[in-house]
């Protein structure tokens, strides 16, 4: 039955009973978690040299991007493995989102393929990667970079509405906290942290401008730390403003101060992908003998902004699976139920059956508590990010001969820092701009 039947198999009697819907949610993202770890494998150098074995993997290389050449491909083992891993769990989470197109309630015998029938979905998942494999290669690499980069934009966006929505969150619960007792400790630690989030903001923008600038030259990193740091501080002083703290008094600095450290990260990892050795002290640039020429101290592909990027991903795609917002304004955005909704069965109910056995109750009978293909569509960007993520946004150059970043991996991000903080401008002005709708 755990082969074939639902979610309430998997659950252990050491585990609480828990909805149907936070289970398959938490499964689905486990199948995304899994196909990242192998991709992170997949990139290790010891393993990526054992990828030549695969047959036909690297001598289908003559043909990148459609031109022929006698380019060794050794040193793109990895990330062409990484593209394919990306292409499997891309193309896994649209199957499933079309098939939930629709979906209203359990009831609709689709929801079964949803929440049950896990290790055929793994098995799916498994012959989807082993296909991927056989791709060839042609403009394969080149014409999936540019869907990478549509999709990490996309999944930067959604990172920025759940960043946005936890610090209100964030900020309205420690200032109901207040109210309630111990005021100057949770006015107290509300300060602190805000501190720190700026303090960090500043000391980061010290660095970028260290690091990523030279006194002549570097005129972009220059305007993009800047026009940044600007815009930081515009939102952080809008936040404050008599007039926006009596439309919504939970605004504040917190909210401000989270939005402005996560800016400062996109920006640092904008300017990690700049393509001038110059400007650029992290830059690596693997040829195609596999020899890379950067600095003394960068022997792998992996970078810190890399590294902050994957743990950011993790934090949110686990956001994503877990909690719905209390904010109705989110749920409309992101087709979710007000946490706490969800009609059904409830604890106490037939979740538990004689002994105290722990299982998943049904709590979408009357009503899906999410858009199954909305959460789909979220799972899918997010693997485009990550593969886009674990390859530094590189790709093979116009004369076959490296891997670099291109520029547009750079405005990518640009664009999408600067997106993320009029998304959060909006937030704060939108009840004034439009009085006559709820915000609450």
């Amino acid at each position: 039955s755990c082969l074939c039947g639902s979610a309430p198999c998997l659950l252990c009697g050491c585990c609480p009973s828990a909805k149907n819907s936070t289970i398959s949610r938490l499964l689905f993202t486990f199948f995304l978690f899994l196909g990242t770890l192998v991709s992170i494998i997949m990139i290790i150098p010891g393993v990526e040299k054992e990828l030549h074995k695969l047959p036909g993997f690297c001598e289908g290389s003559g043909s990148v991007l459609g031109v022929q050449t006698n380019v060794d491909c050794s040193s793109f083992l990895g990330h062409k493995a990484v593209y394919r891993m990306g292409f499997a769990m891309a193309a896994f989470f649209c199957l499933f989102a079309v098939l939930m197109v629709g979906v209203r309630s359990s009831k609709d015998p689709r929801a079964a393929v949803q929440n049950a029938f896990w290790f055929f979905k793994f098995l799916v998942l498994v012959g989807i990667t082993v296909g991927a494999f056989y791709i060839p290669d042609g403009a394969f690499t080149s014409v999936w970079f540019y869907f990478g980069v549509v999709g990490s934009f996309l999944f930067i966006l959604i990172q920025l509405v759940l960043l946005i929505d936890f610090a209100h969150s964030w900020s309205q619960g420690w200032l109901l906290n207040a109210g309630e007792g111990n005021a100057k400790g949770w006015y107290a630690a509300l300060c602190t942290i805000t501190f720190i989030f700026y303090a960090a903001s500043i000391t980061a923008v010290v660095l970028l401008y260290v690091y990523y600038t030279k006194p002549e030259g570097c005129t972009e990193g220059k305007a993009f730390i800047s026009i940044n740091l600007i815009l930081c501080l515009v939102v952080s002083v809008v936040s404050i403003l008599p007039k926006i703290q009596e439309a919504q008094p939970h605004s504040g600095l917190l909210q401000a101060s989270l939005i402005t450290l996560y800016t400062i990260y996109v920006t640092w990892s904008a300017l990690a992908n700049v393509p001038t050795q110059r400007c650029n002290p992290t830059l690596l640039v693997r040829n195609g003998t596999g020899s890379a020429t950067a600095t003394e101290l960068l022997t792998t592909w992996w970078d810190a902004p890399s590294i902050v990027g994957l743990v950011i991903f993790i934090l949110c795609t686990l956001f994503i699976s877990i909690r719905s917002s209390d904010h109705p304004q989110v749920n409309k955005l992101m087709l979710t139920e007000e946490s706490g909704a969800g009609a059904g069965a409830g604890p106490g109910g037939a979740e538990e059956e004689e002994g105290g056995v722990h299982r998943a109750y049904d709590n979408e009978q009357d009503g899906v508590s999410y858009s199954y293909t909305f959460f789909h569509l979220c799972l899918l960007l997010a693997a485009l990010y990550i593969m886009m993520t674990l390859t530094n946004w590189y790709r093979p150059d116009e004369s076959l001969q490296v891997l670099r970043s291109p520029w547009t991996a750079v405005w990518v991000k640009i664009c999408s820092s600067w997106a993320g903080l009029l998304l959060y401008l909006w937030t704060l002005v939108a009840p004034l701009v439009l009085p006559n709708r709820d915000f609450s």
